[in-house]
């Protein structure tokens, strides 16, 4: 038996230290007039309030959709807790977490069909324009470097990613989609100078990651050089866990500066 109880003891102690370590998110709300974004934020260690630090706002899937603020953590926040990450990326980390009921792009699914048909003329989400409003703020308030707001998504936050890029082209340094999709004619016309790494699954049988290789190739043809694709050939939807994995992202990540 005591085997048994050292292993329960040694699992108590990882959900521990796990809890300890999201915790380290704050936990913060973002209202405007009727409507509330609910965002968890991660300081640097020696976090200076009169200096500005780069911003990595991170978009989860359909699956962390939901109003306790916790959920959104659930990929991707192990990650920036890390203590070297913490270390030798100093920023603030922003999740913020999309309502049921919502999404962070315009699009709907054709009848009887996995296409997804792209809105671009309607107007952008709620959830959509409150992060955007909420990056504003921080930038408005020097706050975060608006030379490095980094932008990134899996799944439903890659399909925000690509539509956040398409209608603010300027805004962001850099960004990272995963699992995602992209309204390609207009991403094409209107974002390609945004430095980009794509990443996907070859078994993903959720978002087919044939959008993202015809985006690729298309910018390719192009003459962009600030765009990378990875594609795991083993992997499913799942493809954050080797997204996350990867240990060049977050350097190439913050190697992003804009001039102006």
């Amino acid at each position: 038996m005591k085997p048994l109880f050292t292993m329960l003891a040694v699992m108590c102690c990882i959900q521990i230290v796990s809890a300890q370590d999201l915790s380290a998110f704050e936990k913060k709300e973002f209202i405007k007039g009727k409507d509330t974004l609910r965002y968890r934020i991660l300081y640097p260690e020696k976090y200076k309030k009169r200096k500005s630090y780069p911003l990595v706002l991170f978009l989860h899937g359909s699956g962390e959709r939901g109003r306790d603020n916790e959920a959104q953590l659930l990929h991707g926040g192990k990650l920036f807790v890390d203590e070297k990450i913490r270390k030798h990326f100093p920023a603030i980390v922003i999740f913020p977490q999309c309502p049921p009921d919502s999404t962070w792009a315009r699009y709907k699914r054709a009848p009887n069909s996995d296409v997804r048909i792209f809105l671009p003329d309607q107007a952008a989400t709620t959830p959509q324009i409150l992060v955007k409003q909420l990056v504003d703020s921080l930038s408005q308030n020097f706050i975060v470097d608006e030379r490095r707001l980094y932008l990134g998504g899996l799944s439903l936050g890659g399909f925000g990613t690509y539509d956040l890029l398409t209608r603010f082209p300027d805004y962001f340094t850099a960004a990272f989609p995963i699992c995602g999709e992209a309204n390609i004619p207009l991403f094409l016309e209107r974002a390609t100078q945004v430095p980009l790494w794509i990443f996907h699954g070859a078994l993903d049988n959720s978002v087919s990651p044939k959008a993202d290789r015809e985006l690729f190739k298309a910018m390719m043809t192009r003459g962009a050089k600030t765009v990378m694709y990875t594609e795991y050939p083993q992997a499913g939807h799942n493809s954050w866990d080797s997204a996350f994995a990867e240990p060049k992202l977050l350097p190439w990540l913050f190697s992003n500066k804009k001039k102006n």
